[in-house]
């Protein structure tokens, strides 16, 4: 691994590597003009961390070979491949702003790719299932269990991440077009279907959520204490469900958002429809929840879009 000068003070501080600052700048820009979540920008972190322990001179000293060696001896440790993929990604990107602020003169990780890794895919829930998992609860609290049912209902009628639906405001439903805005990753916003379930659900909550949110409170879900619902929260209360409805698997956010994108690929074949719809930036993405190779999702693409079909 290349060797250089003792780390330079950061001018701010007088004591912190300049290095280390210019990881802090960088995740400030992932946060403030990127728009990264606080989840992605702690990923970020986490892996520049990592990237700082192995590489002690100043960045302009690494070399491809430098990477090479970093990937190789995270390899030699154990990390899983998808873990070199990501701790790749975040170097690249991280090395791109260096160059572009004029830090780096050229980067060092450009065009690396981590070791192969197959995807492991949320395993299938049938229709059937799905139904199961829907089916309303019944219980003491009328409040919990339609808040509870709504979440359940837009969660598969809709393809929102858990993210999205924790950060849906009411200004953000139009029940009577049947429609829900959201702000997904990168702050790209997109609207989305709701389906009549759905819609009634929603509607039966609504009626109910005044019995916890305060007067002032945007967020559509709440917990009992009043404030906009939490990740986790919503977790449990999923994961509930499916151990109320028998299911032989672990019912998650995200086994929901794949099965909305199964069963409609299954029933319509429209691929592009369910990439809007699932907020994806391209149909590689959309292929982990489809099941599909990408050449098969070529085909249907092609033999579907009239803008795709040849000309005889």
């Amino acid at each position: 691994m290349s060797s250089g000068p003792t780390p330079r003070p950061d001018p701010a501080t007088g004591d912190a590597p300049a290095q280390d600052a210019d990881i802090t700048a960088f995740l400030g820009h992932l946060s403030d003009v990127r728009g990264h979540s606080p989840h992605t920008v702690k990923a970020y972190r986490r892996d520049l961390t990592r990237l700082r322990s192995l590489h002690h001179g100043p960045w302009e000293a690494l070399r491809p070979a430098d990477m090479r060696r970093i990937a190789g001896q995270l390899a030699r440790q154990g990390h899983h491949p998808r873990s070199i993929q990501r701790f790749l990604s975040a170097a690249r990107g991280f090395f791109a702003y260096q160059v572009e602020q004029r830090r780096m003169p050229a980067n060092p990780a450009s065009g690396m790719r981590g070791p192969r890794a197959g995807r492991a895919l949320p395993r299938d829930l049938d229709v059937d299932q799905t139904q199961q998992a829907l089916a309303p609860a019944e219980g003491p609290d009328p409040t919990l269990a339609a808040r509870d049912q709504a979440m359940l209902e837009l969660l598969y009628s809709s393809g929102l991440r858990l993210s999205e639906l924790t950060g849906l405001d009411l200004t953000d439903l139009d029940l009577d077009a049947g429609l829900v805005r959201m702000l997904g990753k990168g702050r790209r916003e997109r609207s989305v279907p709701v389906g009549r379930k759905a819609r009634e659900a929603l509607r039966t909550w609504l009626r109910h959520r005044g019995d916890w949110a305060a007067p002032d409170e945007r967020a559509v879900f709440v917990s009992r204490r009043g404030p906009r619902i939490g990740n986790r929260a919503v977790q449990r209360r999923v994961a509930e469900a499916g151990r109320r409805a028998g299911l032989d698997v672990r019912l998650h956010p995200h086994r929901l958002r794949h099965a909305f994108a199964s069963h409609l690929l299954e029933s319509s074949g429209d691929l592009r429809a369910i990439q809007e719809l699932l907020g994806h930036a391209n149909l590689e993405t959309t292929q982990i929840y489809t099941h599909l190779d990408y050449q098969h999702l070529a085909q249907v693409y092609d033999a579907a879009h009239p803008r795709a079909r040849r000309r005889d």
